[in-house]
């Protein structure tokens, strides 16, 4: 297998180094997930991974390189590109290719880790990822819930093989389904915890349908995570996390036009108005000026009511002033 030839010293560091960086980033992260990333390796799920240099795409192999920048990178707090133009690092000739766009990343680790905690799992927890990507993510949830409780689907038969074989090696075996993560696995429900690692426009009717009562859902809608509890009516119901994931509806515009780029939490006031709004706004810098007369409200101060039928964001101000934004 791949890394066997890393020093434990220097593996051990490294995981030490990260979980520090981890709790130093988020004072309040729990205990319980900052074991998990101390106990589950990260090197086993991402094997390979591109890095730029001068303008190539290069595939970056652990028996590269003698030292242990390699290892030093896999547990670097950062997303790591493993899928450029649907070419796989695995699969990449080794002199690499020029452009692309990535279309598949390892998640960034502190991203990982503010949704492990919001998703509070417990040992025993029935818990649907959605989005097994490398399996990483699913180790952590096996370590937190225990294996025999975790099920994770994707929709891509080669991260599906692959991570249920690295999962193996890991000492874990959950449930790991070739699947649309729109559908869920209604096979296993109904879970505890439900969680998302790609983002989605809304929750999907699945999801709450498999979502036990009092459950939670934590997933990336319009350019951040929600943190979502199921009552009895079928709702999901929550409010979003401070930190924003790597890209929503609303950047690739609000990047266009720096001026605008005062604060970052911006983007996601901005996102929801080009997702269509109720409050119809001619361009960006007047979103802007809205924005900021409503006291730059961040990503934490909305809600996101997800029905079967219907879902909103909104902002309620400290005047008495609600804005909603239909999903």
């Amino acid at each position: 297998m791949a890394n066997e030839f890393h020093d434990v010293d220097q593996l051990l560091c490294s995981k030490a180094d990260l979980a520090s960086e981890l709790q130093q980033e988020s004072a309040g992260l729990s205990a319980r997930v900052v074991e998990a990333f101390l106990e589950v390796p990260r090197h086993l799920f991402v094997p390979v991974f591109y890095r730029e240099e001068s303008g190539l795409r290069l595939p970056w192999r652990a028996d590269d390189f003698a030292d242990d920048s390699w290892l030093r990178e896999v547990y670097a707090n950062r997303a790591l590109v493993i899928e450029v133009d649907g070419v796989h690092a695995e699969d990449a000739a080794p002199g690499g290719f020029r452009g692309g766009v990535a279309t598949s990343t390892a998640a960034l680790p502190g991203l990982t880790a503010d949704m492990l905690d919001a998703l509070d799992v417990r040992p025993g927890d029935r818990v649907l990822e959605i989005g097994t990507g490398t399996g990483h993510t699913t180790a952590l949830l096996c370590h937190l819930a225990g294996a025999a409780t975790v099920t994770s689907i994707d929709r891509a038969e080669r991260l599906v093989t692959a991570a249920r074989t690295r999962l193996g090696e890991a000492g874990f075996a959950p449930t790991v389904v070739q699947a649309d993560g729109a559908d869920g696995h209604p096979a296993g429900a109904p879970y505890d915890r439900i969680i998302a690692t790609g983002e989605v426009r809304r929750i999907p009717r699945a999801w709450l349908d498999q979502c036990a009562p009092g459950g939670l859902v934590v997933a990336p809608v319009a350019g951040a995570v929600a943190r979502l509890t199921k009552p009895a009516d079928g709702r999901a119901v929550g409010r979003f996390l401070p930190r924003p994931v790597a890209s929503g509806p609303g950047c690739p515009a609000v990047e266009s036009d720096p001026r605008v780029l005062d604060d970052p939490a911006f983007a996601f006031w901005a996102g929801l108005h080009l997702l269509g709004t109720s409050r119809e706004l001619p361009d960006l810098e007047a979103a802007h000026k809205s924005w900021l007369t409503h006291n730059r409200p961040r990503r934490e101060w909305f809600t996101l009511d997800a029905g079967p039928e219907a879902q909103r964001v909104t902002y309620a101000a400290p005047d008495g002033t609600t804005l909603s934004w239909d999903l």
